[in-house]
């Protein structure tokens, strides 16, 4: 943990001051310590830590430390994480030189590695254990900070942030609505709030997916990833001919809940394999999935101070806008 860090972080209990008894800066082993009532918060392996390690997002964490680079453009080769990022947000690098900015939900630091690219202070949170997979991923670069916390008891103040993003993550929180409002309040006036959600239309919910979710969330991690990696080998190529079908391939995606990019170019045929499997057990094991419509994430984001909002993008619910000052 860097000095920097401490000068944003506050108490997730009381937003008091947050102090750490060291001189020694980096900190990778210490205690944060509230002046005001005195809650204390470990640093451990670099990470101050604001959560228990078993949580809701458990399978977040197992996936993440067994796939942390196969997402990462800096190991994979390609331009994807930071295409989506930037093509999401509507923002260029360049826009968060010298800024705060707040990754929230990093996962094994997908988008972290691309906005670290920038000349801004990246901070990445995450529920689970996924945050060590990130710092692993993203080590040595000086501008990238890691906070295991919820994103409800976020520990920083509020409006401590110039920028914040958080791509594929509220769907699969256990309240959307308090994790949009929590997440906006972390953005100062005028700065800008980017968010991408599943979206929820009338027929979203037939999709195969939701189907075998029931089974499948309940499933023990380790015993669903085996289940997807013993079909993978049929169902690889199964899809890899049926989602390429004209016309039919789109309904063949909608009924198979294999998750296979037979249309992303930048993949090799051994990634898209991987991805398969990553992406599969995505869909199959969060313990909650729970899409959107546009109008209500608009009126919370509205009610939450946010205007101007945009959708970027026609990917998913995507949406942009900027805080009210």
């Amino acid at each position: 943990m860097e000095k920097k860090l401490l000068e944003i972080l506050a108490c997730t209990k009381c937003k008091g001051q947050l102090e750490v008894s060291t001189d020694a800066w980096p900190i990778l082993e210490s205690e944060l310590t509230c002046s005001q009532c005195n809650a204390v918060f470990p640093i451990t392996n670099g990470i101050p830590r604001f959560v228990e390690p078993d949580n809701y997002a458990s399978s977040f964490g197992y996936q993440w430390n067994l796939f942390r680079k196969e997402q990462i453009d800096t190991y994979n080769g390609t331009s994807l994480s930071a295409d989506r990022l930037w093509s999401e947000t509507a923002w260029d690098k360049e826009d968060l030189k010298d800024k705060w900015v707040l990754d929230a939900g990093c996962g094994a630091g997908r988008f972290l590695d691309a906005a670290s690219k920038s000349e801004g202070q990246i901070v990445g949170i995450d529920i689970s254990s996924a945050i060590d997979a990130a710092q692993e991923n993203l080590s040595g670069r000086g501008n990238v900070h890691f906070v295991q916390a919820s994103i409800y008891e976020l520990p920083f103040r509020d409006g401590m942030f110039d920028f914040c993003y958080c791509i594929g993550v509220i769907q699969h929180t256990p309240d959307r609505e308090k994790s949009l409002i929590s997440i906006a309040n972390m953005v100062k006036p005028d700065g800008k709030l980017a968010v991408t959600i599943y979206p929820r239309k009338i027929y979203t919910k037939l999709f195969s997916k939701y189907w075998v979710r029931p089974l499948t969330k309940r499933m023990k991690k380790e015993s669903l990833l085996k289940v997807i990696t013993t079909i993978m080998p049929v169902a690889f190529p199964v899809t890899d001919l049926l989602f390429r079908v004209p016309i039919l391939g789109k309904g063949f995606m909608f009924l198979i809940p294999v998750a296979n990019y037979v249309h992303e170019k930048q993949l090799t045929r051994k990634q898209r394999y991987d991805w398969a499997i990553l992406d599969t057990f995505d869909m199959l094991s969060p313990h909650y999935d729970e899409p959107m419509t546009h109008d209500e994430a608009t009126e919370i984001l509205t009610e939450a101070n946010i205007k101007d909002i945009s959708r970027p993008t026609t990917s998913g619910l995507n949406l942009a806008g900027i805080r009210k000052s």
